[in-house]
């Protein structure tokens, strides 16, 4: 869509080529409305910073080729950690969402934020050293915490399974060792972004289940992430179900459905029934190994998110749903629950045109959702605008 003049900036130039198009000056000035000077110099304000380059092949214009312009995925990097409870995903990647390095350690997060993330540091200049960069190359990091965060301040807000970490300055922690600016949101958050960015413009309202050691909600609504007043949207795993009456639950109540359907308490019920299970993937791994109880235990877990999902469908009205975690591993046999329950008890048309589907990117929806929103503040026109010194639009110069 054309900017307003008074507002096209070079954020403004850089958000129109950010669409991989290469353009001419022309084709600027018509999109924007400003004079071809005022583009030029936006251009060459966004060029000595790197994040715009000439292409190596003109365009053809009836006369002299005319130079067209690109924006430049690799001038810097961002990274993305996604951190579990007992495991985490690191990654480095481009502007473009490329992922050029990527890792998979085990960590534990009830050590501590400090050796946590002391841990985090060190992995990430691993993977910088293996692409020949560093840390003077990166423009931001994400990070994903498994537990509640306060959005505005980017510090976990009392966290179940995280001791020792509330209120921890987590952004400025890790800005002054990485020297980045650092987003911090809860796991299934950066999961929904990294879901949300595969489908791009197809999808404005999306819901994404985690079904892991607990089970949280991540919200797109209008294709933008809603978090709530204080971060807190999308707590569906402590949402009271009858089936769970008796059951007590993590977070000290009764009745929440993560007592019933979450991973850690498959592997609960599995336990007292005399077979070996510590966590949700040994729940999945003993599905695949042929273990009816297993499947029996994944099929009702199904069954129970279903219905609370059904209600969340009549109330928020989503186009998708999608499933992950752990959990989600076992395919059909958990979403055959998820579906039977929404479509026996939500309205019709709420479900005229609703996909349920497993998540497309595994264990990477964490850190491309965390890049993801990075990436989108990095480069707002606004972040842009700031760090790019360019002369002020002077008014006789507009639509010349």
């Amino acid at each position: 869509m054309p900017q307003e003049p008074q507002t096209a900036g070079a954020g403004a130039l850089l958000a129109i080529l950010r669409d991989g198009r290469a353009r001419t000056r022309a084709e600027l000035v018509q999109l924007t409305g400003l004079a071809r000077s005022t583009v030029s110099q936006r251009l060459d304000a966004l060029m000595q910073d790197g994040w715009v380059v000439p292409t190596e092949d003109a365009i053809a214009s009836g006369g002299r080729p005319a130079v067209a312009f690109v924006f430049n995925e690799s001038v810097r990097v961002v990274l993305a950690a996604d951190l579990g409870a007992t495991h985490a995903r690191l990654a480095v990647l481009d502007l473009g969402m490329s992922v050029l390095a990527e890792k998979a350690v085990e960590l534990h997060v009830d050590k501590g934020p400090r050796e946590t993330l002391d841990r985090v540091v060190v992995e990430f200049e691993e993977l910088l050293g293996g692409l020949g960069r560093d840390l003077a190359q990166v423009c931001g990091v994400g990070v994903g915490l498994p537990g509640p965060v306060d959005h505005s301040t980017g510090r976990p807000a009392n966290p179940p399974i995280m001791p020792g970490w509330d209120a921890f300055p987590v952004p400025e922690w890790l800005g002054e060792r990485l020297g980045a600016p650092v987003l911090v949101d809860n796991d299934v958050n950066i999961m929904a972004l990294g879901e949300h960015w595969t489908v791009g413009g197809n999808t404005d309202h999306l819901i994404f289940i985690k079904i892991g050691t607990g089970i949280g909600c991540g919200i797109i609504s209008g294709r933008r992430l809603h978090r709530g007043a204080q971060g807190a949207a999308g707590d569906v795993g402590h949402i009271q179900v009858v089936s769970a009456s008796e059951e007590v639950c993590r977070c000290g109540n009764v009745g929440c459905l993560e007592a019933v359907a979450s991973g850690a308490s498959m592997a609960a019920a599995l336990r007292a029934e005399g077979v070996e299970a510590e966590g949700s993937r040994d729940v999945v791994t003993l599905l695949r190994a042929g273990d009816t109880r297993a499947a029996r235990l994944i099929r009702q877990a199904g069954r129970e998110v279903g219905g609370v999902m059904a209600a969340i469908v009549n109330f928020f009205n989503p186009s998708t749903i999608v499933i992950g975690g752990d959990i989600a591993e076992a395919g059909e046999h958990v979403l055959a629950g998820v579906r039977e329950a929404i479509y026996s008890r939500s309205l019709p048309l709420a479900t005229q045109h609703l996909t349920i589907r497993a998540s497309r990117l595994g264990d990477r929806a964490g850190v491309i959702g965390a890049a993801a929103m990075v990436v989108e503040h990095v480069l707002a026109p606004d972040t842009i605008d700031q760090s790019v010194q360019t002369p002020p639009v002077d008014p006789a110069a507009l639509g010349g």
